[in-house]
């Protein structure tokens, strides 16, 4: 076995990478030059003539009813065009919850509301009026003074304090509510050596560089927003329903994000409402939401606690695992947490129950944030699984390898691969674990406590469906078209590399579009599905391309020459091919794709896998905490671009330590508020906090995926805080078990 690693010292330049051998290489990022030089046009710089600008007014209670808006002093302000209120506001369908298998994906639409069509208020933070004028300036100053009076109604906003009226979560088609296999209870209690702990885990907001922002222009009945999302098709057709005008009379535009991370998925308040104004005011509408409006207008990650029990026999065989959650929602939508998916896959026990529990709120919605569910699963169950090796005298890798499980632990299923085993044995040694003296407080540097944790990284694999068309030139370029995203991980970038090997030209003579409804249709880019599910469209379009290629090389006699070749001698200036040219007209084709990956897919388990290895540092005096060193051994399957999949590990680390060290969504208990709208108030990671991060890769694909890609977006995030507070412990000997990790809890 070779691990394999990229360190940013060997640059190649696009011109170097030969032909068919372009999938593998470190080449840059497409978008980088443009990006680095300020020519990329994010979605709040798109300028139309007679553009104005919106403000959204927000609500400050957290349940009720609106009783009067006074809008005469904003709409007094020079420069103000309109004040939009549900008194005045276009009207709009009401939404209609997705389906993943008419959609093909999870619900689009962040909330259920009826935006500016009524007079309820659900949370703190609501949009509940917008200002619309000739500058930003003037929609700045006039949002203020718009004066709203409430008639409050009881609200659910304390988690605490909820839990007890929390119900049984509902499964899905990808993940069920409830486990059980054998009688775990009953196994605890007889087991020779038990652990039954409590873990809690505060909410978290999103902060991507690029705040959410959204240009609406209609023209008669057909919408154009440049959005902030990263589904386009799903936001196009979500738009359509609300609007009541055809899906082909929408199109949504989002070349460029400055970061996604499951915050941009779904359709938030905003999109909808600058779509509102654009149609009352007759003129395109930029709304874009400063740092604060998106932290109380757009969702985060879901507060959560809980039980974790884990039983074995003394050689540490577990003979119960036990997980019960409690998330939460909001009383105006949300979405299940799945909390319990690491321990469900994870480990061999003999007998296993995980419950997941949820209390509806009146709280801004849940949604997805960069591995939901597993991030705050492995924080649990990992950190169960140190305590349990430190109850049985156990080296923490020794235990996890003692329950390494032949098939999947919950329904049987083969894996389709696994090499969990590989992955600990070769981070260990890369890491210098064997260096490590298993007592709490035994390693010292002076004033600083040394610890060493180490945890299990995990992340199933979904894989969607994609439209691609593929077009040869006779110029020898080729045409790569899909609605896919770009958040800047450089999905442009390996969909090129992937499309010249399997055309048999250069890389540098493929283009690629993406990031526009317009396209044919991409999958929603979340849950790391993004480059496996493009992947399998453009190969198979890739495919029929090179069989027409060849037909014409056969009639031209050009056989043996390059692909283009055979267009020149025909005369022909191109050759294309396309997957899901149907999809258009009604999903049928894409929803019979669609099921036939699913169900394939279906036969195995599948999933990301990594073992993440942490030192830190811990003041004996002052109790400052510092990671000093970090490693993320990796099983992703087939790496297309090293440069990018270092990257995005790397950057998924970084996200794992600000869940683990500073960023907690601070909720008032008394009024629903939150306190940490903005970044002086929600601390995310700085450089200061940051170690070099070695990441490396077993590199070995996965064979029943597109060309052995796995996927690995979300898995470099699980395990980390998992791994810092098992490092924690093991410098001072305190354990940690509410995150994040700060300076009181370690006095």
């Amino acid at each position: 076995m070779t691990t394999h690693t990229w360190t940013g010292s060997e640059p190649v330049a696009d011109a170097s990478v030969p032909v068919g051998g372009a999938v593998g290489r470190p080449v840059d990022r497409r978008d980088g030059h443009a990006k680095v030089t300020g020519a990329v046009r994010f979605s709040a710089e798109h300028h139309y003539p007679n553009l104005t600008y919106a403000k959204l007014v927000h609500a400050t209670i957290a349940r009720g009813t609106i009783t009067g808006i006074d809008t005469a002093a904003a709409a007094a302000v020079p420069g103000v065009v309109a004040v939009i209120t549900h008194l005045n506001a276009p009207r709009i369908r009401p939404e209609r919850k997705a389906n993943i298998v008419l959609n093909l994906g999870p619900d689009v639409s962040g909330t259920s509301l009826d935006y500016l069509n009524t007079d309820q208020v659900f949370w703190d933070g609501q949009p509940i009026a917008v200002v619309v004028a000739e500058t930003s300036a003037a929609a700045n100053e006039a949002a203020p003074l718009v004066e709203v009076t409430y008639d409050p109604l009881p609200a659910r906003v304390d988690f605490a304090a909820e839990q007890h009226n929390a119900t049984p979560a509902k499964g899905d088609l990808t993940f069920a509510g409830h486990t059980k296999k054998g009688d775990a209870e009953a196994a605890l209690a007889t087991a020779e050596v038990s652990v039954d702990l409590r873990y809690n885990t505060p909410g978290l907001q999103h902060n991507a560089i690029e705040p959410h922002a959204t240009v609406a222009v209609w023209d008669g009945d057909h919408l154009t927003v440049h959005d902030t999302t990263q589904a386009t098709d799903q936001s196009r057709r979500h738009l359509a329903g609300r609007f009541g005008v055809p899906a082909s009379h929408v199109r949504v535009r989002a070349e460029f994000l400055g970061g996604g991370f499951g915050g941009k998925f779904a359709v938030w308040p905003g999109t909808v409402i600058a779509a509102m104004a654009a149609k009352a005011v007759g003129r395109p509408v930029r709304l874009a939401l400063s740092r604060t409006a998106v932290n109380r207008a757009t969702g985060g990650r879901t507060a959560s606690t809980n039980r974790i029990a884990l039983g074995a026999t003394r050689d540490g065989r577990l003979t119960s695992l036990i997980q019960d959650s409690v998330t939460r929602t909001g009383s105006a939508g949300g979405l299940l947490e799945a909390t319990s998916s690491p321990a469900r896959h994870l480990y061999g026990a003999e007998n296993m129950l995980t419950r997941q529990n949820l209390v509806a709120m009146d709280l801004m919605p849940n949604t997805w944030l960069r591995a939901p569910g597993e991030a705050i699963g492995s924080f649990v169950l990992e950190s169960a699984m140190d305590e349990l090796a430190y109850e049985l005298s156990m080296d923490p890798i020794a235990l996890r390898l003692r329950n390494e499980p032949a098939k999947d632990p919950t329904h049987g299923k083969k894996f389709s691969q696994r090499m969990q085993r590989e992955a600990f044995e070769a981070g260990a040694e890369r890491f210098g674990w064997a260096d490590r003296d298993p007592e709490p407080r035994s390693m010292r540097d002076g004033e600083w406590l040394v610890g060493m944790g180490m945890a299990t990284a995990f992340h199933p694999t979904l894989r969607l469906v994609a439209d691609v068309k593929v077009r040869l030139s006779d110029d020898g370029s080729a045409l790569v078209q899909c609605g896919f995203h770009e958040m800047g991980m450089g999905a442009a970038t390996v969909q090129a590399q992937i499309a010249a090997d399997a055309l048999g030209i250069a890389y540098e003579k493929v283009r690629v579009e993406y990031g526009d409804s317009a396209l044919p249709s991409g999958p929603m880019a979340g849950n790391s599905n993004q480059t496996a599910t493009v992947a399998t469209s453009l190969l198979a379009a890739c495919a029929e391309l090179t069989r027409k290629v060849t037909a014409l090389a056969r009639r031209t006699g050009t056989t043996g020459q390059e692909p283009a070749a055979a267009l020149r001698a025909a005369g022909r200036p191109f050759l294309e091919a396309s997957v899901g040219s149907d999809t258009r007209r009604g999903l049928l084709g894409a929803q019979g794709r669609f099921l036939t990956n699913f169900l394939k897919d279906q036969r195995w388990s599948k999933a990301a896998r990594g073992a993440q290895f942490c030192e830190v540092r811990v003041n004996a005096d002052t109790g400052e905490l510092r990671i000093s060193r970090w490693l993320g051994m990796f099983d992703v399957g087939r790496i297309i671009n090293p440069k990018t999949t270092a990257s995005q590990l790397r950057g998924a680390v970084v996200m794992g330590i600000g869940m683990a060290l500073s960023e907690q969504s601070l909720i008032d208990p008394r009024n629903g508020r939150t306190m940490s709208a903005g970044l002086d108030s929600y601390y995310v990671p700085v450089h200061a906090d940051i170690p070099p991060i070695d990441v490396a890769w077993l590199d070995e694909p996965d064979k029943t995926m597109p060309l052995g890609i796995i996927g690995l977006g979300e898995v470099g995030t699980t395990g980390v805080a998992a791994a810092i507070a098992n490092a924690v412990y093991h410098a001072t000997g305190k354990r940690i078990r509410d995150l994040p990790i700060t300076l009181d809890k370690l006095l």
